[in-house]
């Protein structure tokens, strides 16, 4: 399987590598945030600087870049990849595996880069700090790529795909006080957001890019996303194995 893996995570990496212009364009939403929107937080009291809003954005990339990523396999399933891959000896979870690993590696090189680019302006974070922001986004993509990949796999359409995804990752995205902190916000939508996983996501990256590794909310948040990610996986392995027989 590890073999299996490796192979479709190198044919993946080669087609990213053929047409880079999807890694910068996935990047250019949040640039956008930082460049455009990001000076305007020097004029509000209680919201933080960089290392308050450059976490939240990177928790943005995770989703946002990984969330879209079935209708990739959408067109691969109207070419016949997947079909052809009935007659080989293939592992099935290789083929979730390979393309999450792809997924992964694409977004921590994005958030890298907004990283490098947030230096800069202020941001100040310890490279063992970073490293562990790196591993929780990380997770969050393998839990949106695998999520993404079953969903495709289920529905075959990226008419029936697009609205679906989208109706689920805007309340997640606006309920994890990614750009503002939800301090600011009334108590029924603190209240609300304490179910959101990514608002713990959210809280524990600020933690990190402020120096505290032994926040509470750090491990909480690990634990959380790392649990989703692996029932996310498992569950859309075994629609690969469901549609591959």
């Amino acid at each position: 399987m590890i073999r299996d893996t490796w192979l479709v995570f190198t044919r993946q990496c080669v087609l990213v590598l053929r047409n880079p212009v999807w890694v910068f364009v996935g990047i250019f939403q949040p640039l956008c945030f930082l460049l455009l929107f990001g000076p305007l937080l020097d004029r509000m009291p209680g919201v933080g600087g960089y290392e308050a809003f450059v976490p939240g954005l990177l928790i943005q990339l995770a989703m946002f870049g990984s969330m879209f990523v079935g209708f990739a396999l959408i067109a691969e399933l109207r070419a016949g990849v997947l079909e052809r891959m009935r007659v080989t000896p293939v592992s099935r979870l290789a083929l979730l595996l390979g393309r999450c690993l792809r997924d992964i590696v694409s977004l921590l090189v994005q958030a890298l880069i907004l990283v490098l680019i947030a230096l800069p302006f202020g941001l100040d974070v310890k490279i063992t700090d970073l490293a562990l922001a790196m591993a929780m986004l990380a997770l969050i993509g393998l839990l949106f790529s695998a999520f993404s990949y079953g969903v495709a796999l289920l529905v075959r359409s990226e008419d029936a795909l697009a609205p679906l995804l989208n109706s689920l990752v805007i309340p997640l995205l606006l309920l994890s006080g990614i750009l503002l902190p939800l301090s600011l916000g009334p108590g029924w939508l603190q209240t609300i957001a304490q179910w959101n996983p990514f608002s713990w996501a959210v809280d524990a990256a600020r933690a990190l890019f402020a120096g505290h590794p032994g926040d509470p909310d750090v491990w909480k948040a690990l634990v959380i996303v790392g649990a989703l990610a692996v029932a996310a996986a498992t569950w859309s392995a075994r629609e690969f194995a469901r549609s591959i027989r």
